[in-house]
């Protein structure tokens, strides 16, 4: 199928975006890397009178590392990003989720801040922004604001962004020294949508589990962190027994069956990838263990 006719906007400001978003409202949709806008396009599940392509609009393609957060602006492709360097050494998190988005055609073209705003709970990259505690930064007309991640994704496909409004970047919270992390994931071939996901977050000081936290993939509505740390702490890393977690990931999950996968079986999965990711985190939180997988 062939999309609905629409007007195409090519600004070259983000005060000319924002305009143009102001002036269409709901008939507008924010065109980035398009690859998940456009297949919603061709199938005619969005139809749009006016597409924003912000292809050519200037200061939107940085990453700016600092010692508190990575800032991600929203024309960094998702490949961009996962090679970035010093993005990796302030935050590996984010490779290590990268590396499970899509396959690596769609990771040249499509967007981290896109897929955010797309808000997908199949998506990576909005439980990697909940675990790391960001913020979105969002410009309009009438100026600019943050919202804080748990106030930004509403629902499935849903956000607080208003229709005037413009996700110009994101920034992705450093975690504490100490912390290890790590990002798994089951989907029935590689690259497709995952059945289950789970990324981890464990931190160690003086050699003891201080804090463990998880965020999932596929098996809630929005993103959720679930702090898991009651069990394990004060505990030797290596000593702990992760599955210890079970109960309370079970209890936070909330996923739907579909011709993929039942409920039962994604909150099985979502459990035991959890026990898992949580065992990797805390092995690369250790002293000496390096940066973890990359």
């Amino acid at each position: 199928m062939k999309p609905a006719p629409f007007v195409h906007h090519a600004p070259r400001t983000v005060d000319e975006a924002t305009s143009v978003l102001a002036d269409v409202g709901h008939d507008g949709k924010v065109l980035a890397g398009g690859q998940s806008l456009v297949p919603m396009l061709n199938m005619r599940l969005a139809t749009p009178a006016h597409l924003v392509d912000l292809d050519r609009v200037t200061g939107l393609d940085g990453v700016e590392v600092t010692a508190d957060h990575v800032r991600v602006g929203a024309l960094v492709r998702h490949a961009d990003l996962e090679r970035h360097e010093q993005a990796y050494a302030a935050s590996p998190l984010l490779r290590q989720a990268l590396r499970h988005v899509a396959h690596p055609v769609i990771r040249n073209r499509g967007t981290t801040v896109g897929s955010i705003a797309h808000a997908d709970a199949a998506g990576e990259m909005p439980s990697v922004l909940a675990l790391c505690d960001g913020v979105v930064e969002v410009a309009s007309a009438s100026g600019t604001r943050e919202i804080p991640w748990h106030d930004f994704f509403l629902g499935p496909l849903e956000t607080s962004l208003a229709p005037e409004e413009l996700a110009v970047a994101v920034r992705f919270g450093c975690l504490p020294q100490g912390t290890g992390t790590t990002f798994v994931e089951r989907a029935r071939r590689h690259g497709d949508y995952a059945l289950a996901g789970v990324g981890a977050a464990v931190t160690v000081v003086d050699g003891a589990v201080d804090r463990a936290r998880l965020t999932f993939v596929s098996v809630t509505d929005v993103p959720v962190v679930l702090d898991v740390t009651e069990p394990f702490a004060g505990a030797e890393p290596s000593a702990v027994d992760w599955s210890g977690a079970t109960d309370l990931v079970a209890a936070a999950v909330t996923p739907e069956g579909d011709i993929h996968a039942s409920a039962e079986y994604r909150r099985m999965l979502a459990v035991e990838l959890s026990r898992i990711a949580l065992a990797e985190a805390a092995r690369s939180a250790a002293p000496g263990a390096g940066r973890g997988a990359a």
